[in-house]
């Protein structure tokens, strides 16, 4: 191949990539959110989400610039531009645009409405804001509308079949979350700021802290796998990074570089997102119950327990809500939002971006040693240097990019902080959106039947045994070595 039609194909590639996609739409959302920086409200009208008891006050427009500007128009407002933004993206990644304008029509306004029925003040309001709404209590269960938009979509996706499998054009749960967690790295890096130390703690300590679960995790599940379950290395490597790394793009990853045939990461994807969705359900109210005097604990657990990024965001922005509710009631002690959820993003993106770096370790390792991959007789290929570049999170960039900004700006003038951490708030209003839509999206693919489909009982029982007897543990315990004792700031102290 030339090196014009390589870069042509290269270009092309980068196009149809979802990574890079949610780089480029995260980092326009970013870049509008920028705007009071400069004296401009470019991000207003994005619709903001309150705690009501009276449902007309459930939404409103993020700035009083637009304050004539009713709750409803300010949503349609966002759903025409998440729209109009997330076409572009699609149709160019292939997708069929009317279907697609269509499901995204559907799955918004279904994820929107779990978003104002999770904010009720009996749902959503702490024990401190019981008084203000003239409530005698509340369940204190921040973000359970994230909860109800996945079993909504669970619900669609396995007793509405025909409906589910319309929508699924326009379900995509890791481009949803990627494009938010990008748009998160801003929000941090304002943290960071306002909490240097703490911050650069968090940041260390997440990256020893994925170390050591890579160096635990994945040889000892592939050892179970192996010898307990008797399957092949071609099974056995994604399988293992799957379970102990990150879900569905590390066994994506590990099957592409050892060169294991296509179907074994889709089969293994199929179980991994039901297991997902399963801890969704219940780590956040288990770390709440175990660790509400140790946040940041929870936060890193999240990030080390739940294997893909979208289910491991949103566990940690559960646990962060339900933690700091608990801690207002039990403790009288008021914590700054956003620190468990930092944790587990953290915590969560050095995996990703350990994603790539194993893969290629995996691929010269069964290149040398020409360990038995495949049963099809398919002869060996040459391992080259741009695997590493192949398998990299895209994603991780503009999260990284984002972040050093919002940093740099911060530190370099400490006056631009509060306006820009009001263009942050406006973007983070779109963020939580992507990532509820993410939920919306896992509970919809999430077909529960196909982990009964044929050859897969042994799959679920690998995942079953090193997930609950060994890896939630071992995460747990490392977590609690890396962040015991760490915990958010006081408000007001």
């Amino acid at each position: 191949m030339s090196m014009e039609a390589s870069e042509v194909f290269k270009k092309k590639a980068m196009l149809k990539n979802e990574d890079w996609w949610a780089v480029w739409l995260g980092l326009f959302i970013f870049l509008l959110g920028l705007g009071p920086i400069f004296g401009v409200d470019l991000l207003g009208w994005a619709v903001k989400l309150s705690v009501w008891n009276d449902i007309s006050k459930s939404i409103a427009p993020m700035s009083n610039v637009y304050k004539g500007m009713t709750g409803i128009t300010s949503a349609i407002l966002t759903y025409i531009f998440l729209l109009a933004i997330t076409t572009i993206g699609a149709a160019v990644m292939g997708a069929k645009t009317k279907k697609y304008i269509i499901g995204f029509s559907i799955i918004y306004w279904i994820t929107f409405l779990c978003l104002i029925a999770g904010n009720n003040a009996y749902i959503a309001a702490t024990p401190d804001k019981q008084a203000a709404f003239k409530i005698p209590w509340s369940l204190s269960l921040g973000e359970m509308g994230f909860v109800f938009a996945m079993v909504i979509g669970l619900i669609i996706g396995n007793f509405f079949l025909g409906f589910a499998r319309f929508l699924e054009e326009a379900a995509k749960p890791e481009w949803f979350i990627k494009t938010g967690i990008v748009i998160l790295g801003a929000a941090i890096g304002i943290k960071t700021v306002s909490a240097l130390g703490l911050a650069g703690t968090v940041i260390i300590r997440g990256l020893c802290a994925v170390v050591e679960a890579y160096l635990i995790y994945w040889p000892v599940v592939y050892f179970v796998s192996r010898k307990y379950f008797k399957f092949t290395p071609e099974w056995a490597a994604p399988l293992a990074s799957g379970i102990s790394i990150c879900g569905v793009s590390a066994a994506i990853a590990t099957g592409a570089a050892i060169r294991s045939r296509p179907h074994v990461p889709v089969v293994l994807a199929a179980v991994i997102i039901v297991f997902v969705a399963v801890e969704l359900l219940f780590l956040p109210w288990l770390a709440t119950g175990l660790l509400f005097n140790e946040p940041m604990v929870a936060g890193a657990w999240m990030g080390l327990a739940v294997k893909s990024d979208g289910g491991a965001i949103a566990s940690g922005a559960i646990t962060d809500s339900l933690i700091r509710a608990k801690a207002l009631k039990d403790l009288g002690i008021k914590w700054e939002e956003g620190w468990m959820l930092m944790a587990a993003t953290t915590t969560k993106v050095f995996i990703d971006i350990f994603i790539g770096v194993w893969a290629f370790i995996l691929a010269i390792i069964w290149s040398v040693f020409k360990i038995d991959r495949r049963s099809d007789g398919e002869t060996e290929r040459k391992v080259t240097g741009g695997e590493i570049w192949s398998r990299f999170p895209k994603f991780v960039i503009g999260f990284a990019l984002t972040f050093l900004i919002l940093l740099l700006i911060g530190l370099n003038n400490p006056a631009m902080v509060k306006n820009a951490t009001v263009g942050t708030d406006q973007a983070n209003a779109l963020r939580t959106i992507f990532f509820a839509l993410c939920f919306f999206s896992i509970g919809l693919v999430t077909n529960v039947r196909n982990l009964w489909g044929a050859g897969m009982g042994r799959i679920v029982g690998v995942y079953a045994a090193c997930l609950f007897l060994f890896i939630l543990w071992v995460g747990l315990f490392i977590s609690w070595v890396f962040y015991h004792g760490i915990t958010p700031p006081v408000i007001g102290g």
